[in-house]
């Protein structure tokens, strides 16, 4: 049996695979492929008004990479309508250890000095493998992501990987894929060369929702 090391999870990632638990008490930890794999594709991202308003307003505030054990333990505490979680101990460890090597990432989104919701997820070459993402407050995992998606646009990535497809996911304009044409995605977006710090921490909100329109914007043209 391989042990799974931070440098055995990239090649993985790299692969198209990555790593889920049953549950937060078992140990275990599975290779997972889907064979419909859900994306965000970074030229079509859809921000409803509503929420627009919600970025442009001072009530949450963003930060990048400062508590990923905080983002960990809220994506991985219960909540209405999931009482489990895969995320177990081992998969804390990992991705920590990817956290302190440069290639584990968070979004946070903050109230006051209450961490209210945020996302992590794996850069690799041009790729971001969004992992998971919780909220406590309403909006704030979608605050999150859209900070997500001006950053990796602004950095160059061309790939965001959400694994699967869900309705959260969905209204912002993610689509599934076949595993053949995600690994065409992958293959290319792994030689890209791109920078998640491109954009200043301190980004104003405005300046995030220009990112993403201006992707839109383009996508529309080609």
């Amino acid at each position: 049996m391989i042990e799974i090391t931070p440098q055995v999870l990239l090649k993985a990632y790299s692969c198209g695979i990555f790593p889920m638990a049953e549950s937060a008490d078992d140990p275990a930890l599975y290779w997972i492929e889907p064979q419909h794999r859900g994306i965000l594709p970074l030229n079509a991202v859809h921000v409803p008004r509503r929420l627009e308003r919600t970025i442009r307003s001072t009530s949450f505030r963003v930060a990048i990479d400062s508590d990923f054990p905080g983002v960990i333990e809220g994506c991985a505490s219960a909540r209405p309508g999931r009482h489990s979680t895969w995320i177990n101990s081992r998969i804390r460890a990992l991705y920590q250890d990817l956290f302190d090597l440069g290639h584990c990432h968070t979004v946070e989104v903050w109230s006051g000095d209450r961490l209210v919701g945020g996302l992590y997820g794996v850069a690799l070459g041009g790729a971001f493998f969004g992992e998971s993402m919780f909220s406590t407050e309403r909006d704030a995992s979608k605050v999150a992501l859209v900070h997500l998606a001006a950053r990796l646009i602004h950095g160059g990535f061309v790939l965001l990987d959400t694994q699967f497809v869900t309705s959260h996911l969905r209204q912002f304009g993610t689509l599934e894929v076949e595993r053949d044409e995600f690994h065409k995605l992958l293959d290319a977006a792994l030689k890209v060369t791109a920078d998640f710090n491109r954009l200043p921490r301190d980004v104003d909100p405005r300046r995030v929702l220009e990112i993403v329109a201006a992707a839109v914007d383009d996508g529309e043209e080609e």
